[in-house]
Parts: C-alpha cells; sequence; structure tokens
C-alpha cells in the first residue's frame, strides 16, 4: 500500500488570482492541475529544502509559469479556460516582422537546461531567482585533527565532526 501524502501547502485559486490577475479566465479547475504539476519542480512537502513559509509564493510563481506555457489562449493571446492551444514557440524572442507577420525565437542554453525553461517566462525567472540560494552548495574542507581544539560544532571528542560520529581520529 502506498503512503499517504499530503501537501504542505493547499492551492487557494483566489489568492493566485488576486497575485496573477492575469490569468483570471483560466479556470480553478485547470489552475489546480497546473499547481499540482509545479509541485514536480518544488517538492510541496514539509521536509525539504525550501522553508515552508516560502513554498505558497514559489508555487504560485511556478503555477503561473506552467500556466502560461500551457493555458488556451484567446484571439489576443492572453490566458483563456477555452480557445487555442499555448504559443508552439519554444524560447527567447530575437525578432519580429508586422508585414506578413514573421517571428524568430532563439532556444539559448547558454545557463543550464533548467534555467533556460524557467527564464521562459517572467514568472519562471522569478522562481528561479529566489530560489538561486537552495542551488548552491557549501564547500568544507576535510576536517583536520587539532589536539584538543574546538571544531565548528563544538569541542572536539575524539571524532570527526563531519562524519557522523562514527570514525575515531586515532583509527
Amino acid at each position: 500500500m502506498a503512503p499517504q501524502w499530503s501537501p504542505a501547502v493547499e492551492f487557494n485559486y483566489q489568492q493566485w488570482i488576486g497575485i496573477f490577475p492575469e490569468f483570471s479566465a483560466v479556470s480553478e479547475a485547470l489552475a489546480d492541475q497546473y499547481w499540482m504539476l509545479a509541485g514536480f519542480y518544488c517538492a510541496n512537502r514539509f521536509q525539504g529544502v525550501v522553508p515552508t513559509w516560502m513554498l505558497p509564493t514559489l508555487l504560485n510563481f511556478l503555477t503561473a509559469h506552467l500556466a502560461w506555457l500551457f493555458a488556451p489562449r484567446d484571439a489576443d493571446g492572453n490566458p483563456a479556460s477555452t480557445g487555442s492551444n499555448g504559443s508552439p514557440l519554444v524560447g527567447r524572442i530575437v525578432s519580429a516582422n508586422e508585414g506578413s507577420v514573421s517571428v524568430a525565437v532563439q532556444w539559448d542554453p547558454t545557463g543550464s537546461p533548467s534555467e533556460t525553461f524557467f527564464i521562459q517566462t517572467k514568472y519562471g525567472a522569478a522562481f528561479w531567482a529566489a530560489t538561486a540560494q537552495f542551488r548552491t552548495a557549501r564547500y568544507i574542507a576535510r576536517p583536520t585533527r587539532v589536539a584538543d581544539g574546538v571544531f565548528p560544532y563544538g569541542r572536539a571528542t575524539g571524532y570527526f565532526p563531519f562524519s557522523g560520529g562514527s570514525t575515531p581520529l586515532g583509527e
């Protein structure tokens, strides 16, 4: 039997529309599905790298990002509850002409593939910028033995402080 899982944050359609009124034509059911998809990119759970207090904002940005990419469009190209599919264009618009309409896009993977995916929209770019602090690594050099020294996590007790306490220094 699969374990029961409940999300840390529930989707609030009214709040989402309040933040992103440009999506008011997207139905609540469709927006809820985009929220569920957003959970693939940012885990909606209590344990994790992202603090729980940031989750609603990050998931709202991701929901808007996905809605902009996938929501049906009205005749003016705005998100709608019904209409034609989202734009088939992928990438950044590099040129556009008006007479006999032509648009050129460029998929510019100058960064990582993830970054390229998120910066397609202003919502994804905001998510990418807000989560930069979670995509960095902190380098800690191999700890060295210091006789009766104080390590970053308290007085040395004969064990490396980063080894989980299972390897004596002298062994």
